[in-house]
């Protein structure tokens, strides 16, 4: 997953921004608030120091956020003001490039506000949170609605000028004239307002439902005593301990409310009366029937937007939000999405089918359950394939996978990583890299923030801080951001084969933009639809399997690398357990789009799941990935919101692509990688998605890579994501 915390004036980006300043009177006094603030608030001054500069974490304080928003503003509505009011006849150099220039001051202190957002998420600064996000939601509309820039903007699409600009340029100006028109720039003045009122209104209940699922996730820790730690492995005992001791538990165990913790316990856990008490703590997360619950938040998101999108002239949410993605509309979505469907239920029939008779055999007399899926799949792997996940957690520690990203990202790409500690982080157990390309000149600063704490959001994410540009003459500056148990030391942190997929996963969103190489910050790296951002991610998976990376970095403690015979069990058991996979997070992708285009008829979370989950005979041995009261993706913001779908997209894309790196040289062929550099990862947004992939790969992409991918069963020739 990649967040985009970058500003740009414009809607192209998400803006998150202060009050508007209405009165004419306040202008003066706000410019020389500017003045005297600018010496004393950290946030307000451009990011300097080694390496190109970076944000200044270690000074900021939570009081510095709402006055440094203010003079941001107030500096940002008059460039706009200059902007709109020109009166020159608008041309793409005096409005579309001014844009460009625009809000620098702004984009910075929202970076650091976003560090803040979704790594240290303290009461305290959800307080602060409350009030400014309305606020910064209000800024935007102020922007986007604006009728004199928005007038310059249309002026330019339309105009015959437009056809001489390069094609970059060209598709610059349609995602201005797009982002404005789909935030409700053609409106009247009364719908305006109206949509003002709700993204209001949805950023507030974005951060309440944020809250909510913090308080959820820190509030229902599991303690162990010695007598329960039955069948777990010693890592993963170390690492509870561990827990345990950072929340003042010493001599206890402690499984934390997060999945990197509630998966391995539920995998080896003998206790099955524990199994479903951690099982139920983790998929009862804002659903709890008190003050944190989140599932009225979640119902009066899918109204607000299902009016708002009425208002923009679309039926429902999943309409307005697809019109300009790869898939186009949510049947194209829903249609793949319901391909793949049935042949992973049937897989999860079949997986069950087989626990049930370890589970007779062994004697349990039990019906297999959900929080008995982990457990007794663990033991099928060992019986079926003679492969013990227990015996490959050894080889995978986080330090030397994190080597083995830099490694294929330095063969691939040409990038060199070198830890700096003279860059302040803003929590200790942060690290930061120096990028540099193959000529030594520096291409990113990258931090990765690996382990879960308190504060910090569940899951994991890629996070742009800035974007690269060769307009405003910088280089990307982002982080990698996981929920890892950590191990008494980063060096003693083990991880889980889906951990390490993770790894590479945000990693390939990090490449992505780190490769970016274009003039206007709009379109760098992973600036583009959500359904074609997971496909460089996605596809970046596919590396960690490759001989190369694990006989170099899949090494224990003594530095051995991973057996050879360990090694072929993993590959002859890659489909394993798929069933459960992608059952679980098609479930949820399902509901995703479904709720939304439900609309006003949604009306209760959990009743909806279980209608719809009924009307498709999902196995009740599987839960949904992330339950609709903690479903981030989709109630946390508006990112993945009706497009959580694009997991799947992007992985058919993934696959399918892979397939090329596979007929012409391999992984590391040079001329393929070279290719699908130019063709996808240095071009960012300058290009439509659906036209890069098939630059590319030649084609659009086939579905049978995917299926093949799963061990399901391959389609008719010929279909492609969108049949």
């Amino acid at each position: 997953m990649t967040k985009t915390l970058f500003l740009a004036a414009s809607a192209a980006a998400l803006v998150l921004a202060m009050p508007a300043i209405s009165q004419a009177a306040t202008k003066a006094h706000h410019h020389a608030a500017a003045m005297s603030a600018a010496s004393t608030n950290p946030l307000l001054a451009p990011w300097s120091g080694p390496h190109g500069g970076y944000p200044p974490v270690d000074k900021v304080k939570l009081e510095d956020f709402a006055p440094a928003f203010d003079v941001a503003m107030a500096q940002n509505r008059r460039e706009i003001d200059a902007i709109a009011n020109n009166p020159a006849p608008p041309t793409f150099e005096n409005t579309i490039v001014a844009l460009e220039k625009s809000a620098l001051t702004l984009n910075r202190v929202s970076s650091v506000y976003g560090i803040w957002s979704s790594n240290l998420n303290t009461p305290a600064f959800q307080k602060i949170q409350a009030v400014l996000d309305p606020k910064l939601a209000a800024f935007n509309d102020e922007i986007v609605q604006n009728p004199k820039l928005f007038a310059r903007i249309d002026a330019i699409y339309n105009s015959k000028a437009k056809d001489r600009l390069r094609p970059d340029q060209q598709r610059l100006v349609w995602i201005y004239w797009d982002n404005f028109t789909q935030a409700g720039a053609k409106l009247s003045p009364e719908a305006k307002a109206r949509v003002t009122q709700i993204n209001q209104r949805l950023a507030s209940l974005y951060g309440e439902f944020q809250k909510n699922l913090l308080a959820d996730e820190s509030g229902y820790i599991t303690y162990l005593s010695a007598n329960q730690l039955g069948g777990l492995p010693q890592s993963l005992k170390d690492a509870a301990a561990q827990a345990a001791a950072d929340h003042g538990h010493k001599g206890e165990w402690a499984i934390t409310n997060t999945r990197s913790s509630m998966d391995p316990f539920l995998t080896y856990s003998d206790d099955r009366a524990l199994r479903e008490k951690v099982w139920r703590n983790y998929y009862a997360r804002g659903d709890n029937h008190d003050a944190n619950d989140n599932s009225k938040i979640v119902v009066e998101i899918v109204h607000l937007r299902t009016e708002k999108a009425k208002l923009m002239g679309f039926p429902t949410y999943a309409h307005w939000k697809l019109y300009d993605k790869m898939a186009k509309t949510p049947d194209a979505a829903m249609d793949l999405m319901l391909k793949v469907w049935p042949e992973a239920t049937e897989r999860v029939r079949e997986e069950v089918a087989d626990m049930q008779a370890v589970a007779d055999k062994e004697g349990a007399h039990i019906t297999i359950a959900a929080w008995d899926y982990r457990y007794y799949a663990e033991k099928v792997r060992k019986e079926k394939y003679a492969l013990d996940n227990n015996a490959v957690r050894p080889y995978l520690r986080y330090d030397k996978l994190r080597e083995g990203l830099f490694w294929e990202a330095h063969q691939l790409y040409g990038l060199n990583f070198k830890q700096v500690t003279d860059v302040p982080v803003f929590a200790p157990d942060v690290s930061v890299f120096e990028v540099t390309g193959r000529d030594g000149k520096r291409v990113a600063l990258m931090y990765f923030d690996p382990f879960a704490r308190e504060g910090k959001n569940s899951g994991a994410w890629e996070q742009p801080y800035r974007p690269q540009s060769f307009l405003l003459g910088q280089t990307v500056i982002l982080s990698n951001n996981q929920n890892f148990v950590k191990g008494k030391t980063e060096a003693d942190t083990l991880v889980s084969w889906d951990d390490a997929i993770t790894m590479f996963h945000e990693f390939g969103h990090g490449l992505h933009d780190m490769n970016s190489a274009v003039d206007y910050p709009t379109q760098a790296g992973t600036a583009v639809t959500t359904d074609f951002v997971e496909f460089p991610s996605q596809l970046n998976e596919n590396w960690l399997s490759t001989p190369e990376i694990l006989t170099r970095f899949a090494v224990n403690d003594k530095g051995e690398p991973i057996p050879a015979d360990l090694l072929a069990k993993i590959r002859k058991a890659s489909t394993f357990n798929q069933g459960f996979d992608v059952t679980e997070y098609l479930s949820a992708a399902i509901y995703d789009m479904k709720a939304h285009l439900a609309g006003d008829s949604f009306t209760d979370p959990d009743a909806f799941e279980k209608a719809l989950f009924t009307e498709l005979k999902m196995p009740s041995e599987v839960v949904m990935r992330h339950r609709p009261t903690q479903f981030f993706h989709a109630f946390e913001g508006d990112g993945y919101a009706a497009g959580y779908y694009s997991y799947l997209w992007a992985e058919v894309l993934d696959h399918d692509a892979f397939e090329a790196f596979l007929e012409n040289g391999g992984p590391y062929d040079p001329a393929e990688v070279k290719k699908y550099h130019d063709d996808v990862l240095s071009v960012g947004n300058t290009i439509d998605p659906g036209q890069a992939y098939r630059n590319f790969r030649g084609h659009d992409a086939l579905i049978d890579g995917y299926l093949k991918s799963k061990g399901f069963p391959l389609p008719k020739a010929g279909q492609t994501a969108g049949q």
